[in-house]
């Protein structure tokens, strides 16, 4: 079971503006973990973007899931995990989080701010925290609440696409992801055909252990 990223998001009216970030990329290659990254953070926002105020919903690509909660303040969180680590934990994690920051960050700051604005340092203890999602668990007292929350269960990051729309025109499009990842993803749909994991994001063959 493993967390891989751990984002607060703003959701304007055009785009999800990134507030903070955490990133587990120990699994990855040492020199693919730039544009692993980026591409952690793209499709963060993207799935903000997509996400209606007050919804819960994951994301599902093959043994990945992308759980994300936008609140009805337009505050919203994602955790990326593997598909073994239990959902229920990630909203906990979620709402924990998002709690947090909307009581340390004034709401002024969220649709101007970013990573290296905004002050609130707990994310990476976080990420690190639920690894071990028992010991978080045991952690938390919402989960009667959530059981009773409807969460969306998208079965791939298209079914967040509007008709007409390409995620490949979106990453080109993406302030997110710098002109390296970019080609980095020109190459790899070019070469490999679309064996990929998320769409885009986990590239096959960038799993192997370090």
């Amino acid at each position: 079971m493993k967390l891989y990223s751990l984002s607060v998001l703003y959701k304007g009216s055009a785009k999800a503006n990134l507030l903070k970030a955490a990133y587990d990329l120990s699994s990855f290659s040492f020199f693919q973990r730039s544009s692993v990254q980026e591409f952690m953070t793209f499709t963060s926002a993207l799935i903000v973007e997509r996400s209606a105020l007050g919804s819960r919903a994951s994301v599902k690509e093959q043994e990945y899931l992308c759980h994300v909660y936008v609140r009805n303040d337009n505050l919203g969180a994602v955790v990326i995990a593997d598909n073994e680590y239990p959902s229920r934990v990630c909203f906990t994690l979620l709402d924990k989080v998002l709690d947090e920051f909307s009581r340390q960050v004034s709401s002024i700051d969220w649709p101007s701010g970013s990573p290296a604005t905004v002050q609130y340092t707990a994310l990476d203890s976080h990420l690190a925290r639920y690894q071990n999602p028992r010991e978080a668990d045991a952690m938390t007292k919402v989960q009667a609440e959530l059981d009773e929350t409807k969460i969306i269960l998208h079965s791939t990051m298209e079914s967040l696409l509007e008709r007409g729309e390409k995620l490949d025109d979106l990453v080109q499009k993406s302030e997110h992801l710098g002109n390296q990842s970019k080609a980095f993803y020109k190459t790899v749909i070019n070469v490999l055909c679309c064996d990929w994991i998320f769409n885009g994001m986990f590239i096959a063959w960038l799993l192997d252990p370090v």
